[in-house]
């Protein structure tokens, strides 16, 4: 699978937002993330009994957690992962925060294990300096993300509040992750409007605009 085929398997909204990746090293590293993170998705999204999701949620996090010379030959994702700047191994919190999502009942503790395993990628592609800030907007991308695509009322509610509700200190995020900016701009802007996506018109380019040039 070529590269461009790669970036046109995600939906607009991150599309857009990997457009302000200052460098294509960055880009690459980035739409791996988003990739591996929409197969997760994918995972939860088909149905079924939850055991069947766990079973593959589980052989994505063996493979993490393993050297890359013992993963199998053949899978296109893995073999993207193997370019990646920082240890796979980093990546499995991702794993354990969509796997967080199978209860029963969607608590809010759930709900904060899965924004702070969506946030682990991005802090591993970014500098120690910059954790803290970068897991707040992850935070708030990941959980805006839920609300906006979770069918009970309630609990995308309870998402909705949880990240509107953030009164912490004003965000700036560096170049390097400038995408991530963009991403909270988007889902906290179409959380705020009750919108079903992230680009909902002319509005949210100039959002994405703004944010990718300020990091705000």
């Amino acid at each position: 699978m070529t590269n461009a085929e790669d970036l046109s398997a995600l939906p607009l909204g991150l599309r857009l937002a990997l457009a302000y990746a200052p460098s294509a090293a960055l880009r690459e590293a980035m739409l791996t993330l988003l990739l591996l993170d929409q197969r997760l998705a994918a995972i939860l999204r088909q149905g079924g009994e939850p055991v069947i999701a766990q079973i593959k949620l589980a052989w994505w996090r063996d493979r993490l957690g393993e050297a890359p010379a013992h993963w199998p030959a053949g899978e296109p994702l893995l073999e993207r992962l193997r370019a990646w700047p920082a240890k796979p191994k980093e990546l499995v919190p991702l794993v354990d925060g969509w796997e967080a999502l199978l209860g029963e009942d969607l608590t809010l503790s759930a709900m904060e294990q899965f924004a702070a395993g969506r946030a682990a990628g991005w802090q591993a592609l970014g500098t120690a300096v910059e954790a803290d800030a970068i897991g707040r907007a992850a935070r708030d991308w990941a959980l805006a993300d839920l609300a906006l695509h979770l069918g009970r009322d309630d609990e995308a509610e309870a998402a909705r509040r949880l990240v509107l509700g953030d009164r912490g200190p004003a965000l700036r995020l560096g170049r390097a992750v400038r995408p991530l900016a963009v991403l909270r701009a988007l889902s906290r802007r179409a959380l705020a409007r009750r919108a079903a996506e992230l680009i909902d018109g002319p509005g949210a380019l100039l959002a994405a605009l703004r944010s990718g040039l300020t990091g705000r």
